[in-house]
């Protein structure tokens, strides 16, 4: 099995330590990690995130404490994510219907995802999705990534998703069935009770879109449907579930257990965990 694990990273800011944590963990299980961005834009740490004066206004404590702060950036001085792949080059752009030629040009996306998902899956072992605000415009809704997800879903390999992250497996959906792919799965992401009511902001741009443009609770709620469960798990301090192939987390106070738990499932055949 190959020992290398692709890490995708949001443009706009990610959490630091919702990489930093998982990453240190699958290299202690010597796992090598490469990363990969929507444009091949460098990734970079959102500022609170190792700050330890910062504090989170919905649990209204200060949540980078001195170890993720130190990680993060340690990390952000070893310049690793200055090796990045373009995810823009990789996977295909689905055609608009109403382009030119448009049956000749899907068929075209199709053939060529094919070959792009197989070349994935190959050199990869598991996918893991990075959290922080940054996702929530170039993640979440972007179709090369629900089709990086799905080459995964579909050979049954390890998925880890954490915060904000986890949002893109409501949306990465075979083209033609439509179905979610967590349908009937047990979950965990970021819960009401976290949510900012004003203050979303992201890197690279002034833009503060007050509240999250969605509450990632009720998202996953209804794409697990009445067979399935999205844990929340409000008021404890950690909420990581694995139900095979997914491995989710809800928040940073999770990333080492998320750690943890992503290296049980490679390398122990973990299946379930935390319900």
């Amino acid at each position: 099995m190959s020992k290398k694990i692709l890490a995708i990273l949001s443009e706009y800011g990610y959490w630091g330590i919702e990489l930093v944590g998982p990453l240190t963990k699958l290299e202690e299980a010597g796992y090598t990690v490469e990363f990969m961005t929507p444009k091949g834009k460098k990734a970079e740490a959102l500022p609170p995130s190792y700050d330890t004066t910062y504090v989170d206004p919905p649990l209204g404590t200060c949540v980078t404490t001195p170890l993720a702060a130190e990680m993060v950036k340690a990390f952000e001085a070893t310049n690793r994510l200055e090796e990045r792949k373009n995810m823009s080059e990789v996977i295909p752009e689905r055609p608009y219907f109403s382009s030119s030629d448009f049956l000749r040009k899907f068929e075209k996306y199709f053939s060529d995802l094919k070959i792009a998902q197989e070349d994935l899956t190959t050199e990869y072992a598991a996918l893991l999705l990075v959290g922080g605000s940054g996702p929530i415009i170039d993640i979440v809704n972007n179709q090369r990534v629900h089709d990086i997800i799905l080459a995964f879903h579909k050979k049954d390999m390890p998925i880890g998703a954490i915060c904000y992250g986890v949002a893109p497996l409501v949306f990465a959906r075979d083209f033609n069935e439509r179905r979610s792919i967590i349908k009937g799965k047990h979950v965990t992401g970021h819960c009401i009770e976290y949510d900012y009511h004003d203050g979303t902001g992201f890197l690279n741009t002034d833009l503060n879109i007050g509240p999250p443009p969605y509450v990632l609770e009720y998202l996953l709620s209804d794409a697990v449907g009445p067979e399935g469960q999205y844990h929340g798990n409000f008021g404890k301090e950690t909420s990581v579930i694995v139900d095979y192939p997914f491995i989710t987390a809800r928040s940073l106070q999770c990333s080492f257990e998320f750690g943890d738990q992503f290296v049980n499932v490679l390398d122990n055949g973990l299946k379930r965990y935390g319900w």
